[in-house]
Formats: C-alpha cells, sequence, structure tokens
C-alpha cells in the first residue's frame, strides 16, 4: 500500500505546484527571460505527453509490439521539476548542485520503476515520460545558466505559491478534460477501447471515477489516472 501511494508524489497538481514555484523563484531573483523559458520549457514537456494520451484515448494509437500507450504523466513531471529545483536550491554549493541534479534524474526513474512494478505502466511509456522530464530539467538548466542567486525570501515565496497551487488544483479534473478533447478531436462518441458512451461516465470529485462498465476509460480526477490504470 505505502509504494502504490507513494506514485501520488507525481501527481500532476504537486508537479504543476512545484513548476510554479520554480518559475517565481526565478522572477523573483529578476532573472525574468530564463524565467519565462523554463516556463515555456516545461509547458511543451506537459503537453507532449497530454498529446500521447489524448491519441490514445482518440483513436487508440501507440506502440502495441513495446507496450506503449501514452508517456508516463508522473515520471515525466517529477524528472522536469526535481532536478531543476535541487539545481536553484544548491547554488552555492556546486559539488552539491551536480549531485542534486543526479539525484533528481535517479529520482524520476525511481518512480518510473514503482509505476512499472505496480502495473499502472509498461517499461516503454515511463522511458518515454522518464526521457521528456529530463529533456525539459536539463534543458531548462542550461538556460538557466547563469543567474543571479534569488533572494532570501524568495523561497517562502515560492513556498506560498506551491501551496497555494497545490490547494487549488488539487480536485481539478484535468483527466476529464482530456478526456472531452479526445471525444472533440476524434469526433467518436466513445474514447478508445470503445465500450461506452462518454455520457454515462460521471465524475466523482477528489475520487477515482467510476463508470456502468469496468473498462470505461475516465481519467482520474488528480491528474494522469484512469479507471483500469495509473496513466
Amino acid at each position: 500500500m505505502f509504494w502504490r501511494e507513494l506514485v501520488h508524489i507525481g501527481d500532476l497538481p504537486l508537479t504543476l505546484a512545484a513548476a510554479a514555484a520554480v518559475t517565481v523563484s526565478l522572477l523573483l531573483a529578476r532573472a525574468r527571460r530564463p524565467a519565462l523559458l523554463w516556463s515555456l520549457l516545461f509547458a511543451l514537456g506537459i503537453g507532449l505527453v497530454a498529446t500521447t494520451k489524448v491519441a490514445f484515448l482518440a483513436w487508440g494509437a501507440g506502440l502495441p509490439g513495446t507496450g506503449f500507450k501514452a508517456a508516463s504523466g508522473h515520471a515525466a513531471g517529477l524528472t522536469a521539476v526535481l532536478p531543476t529545483l535541487l539545481f536553484l536550491l544548491l547554488q552555492r554549493t556546486p559539488r552539491l548542485q551536480r549531485a542534486g541534479v543526479a539525484a533528481g534524474l535517479a529520482a524520476g526513474a525511481l518512480m518510473g520503476l514503482l509505476l512499472v512494478a505496480q502495473g499502472f505502466h509498461s517499461v516503454a511509456e515511463v522511458i518515454a515520460g522518464w526521457a521528456i522530464g529530463a529533456a525539459v530539467s536539463l534543458g531548462g538548466i542550461w538556460l538557466l545558466r547563469p543567474m543571479p542567486r534569488p533572494p532570501g525570501y524568495a523561497w517562502w515565496c515560492a513556498g506560498a505559491v506551491f501551496a497555494a497551487t497545490v490547494y487549488t488544483m488539487h480536485s481539478f479534473p484535468f483527466g476529464y478534460v482530456m478526456h472531452r478533447v479526445a471525444l472533440a478531436v476524434s469526433g467518436n462518441p466513445t474514447t478508445f477501447p470503445f465500450t461506452q458512451p462518454a455520457k454515462e461516465c460521471r465524475i466523482r470529485p477528489k475520487k477515482e471515477a467510476s463508470c456502468l462498465l469496468e473498462k470505461c476509460v475516465v481519467p482520474h480526477s488528480r491528474g494522469w489516472h484512469s479507471s483500469e490504470r495509473v496513466s
């Protein structure tokens, strides 16, 4: 049970909140251009993950031979924000800074292993998610060099933004939005595997959606989850 709950560290509200905290710390360090570029890079990475999920829900797109259906949002999100956050927090000690970035990347890989071990994702899906997250974090770190150190109060402000974002977004039905987008772009009455009309599904706030048919695909309100497995 503990290991199953641990994967929620990669939930979208948490990774979005961490990304917002990074942006705020950069803005308070007067690094406006890096803040903008980091935000765009993060949005691009998360958007790519969401695109793979919408494509699967809409048309069943994937690579059946590899078990790939959609990139792991948990692996991508954690790998994108944690190395970047540690890079900023450990600026005063370059050796620890490099170790922190490596630890952040390793934590993203560990998240992938947990997802595979729990049967939430295939190996190909977590590799794709980790690669996207690593590209975001390493690309962001490259864009951040060199940069002024954020003032001491910046981290208090970033922490407040993190908490406010988590509180605001924790019940937002990201998965349901992707579900509706998939229906809109595909023109199909149901999402893949096309077993139940979407109107028969109901989203329950803060809880996993349930449907009349077991195989009805309705994403989890926390972010990347579905009624069949964590995505």
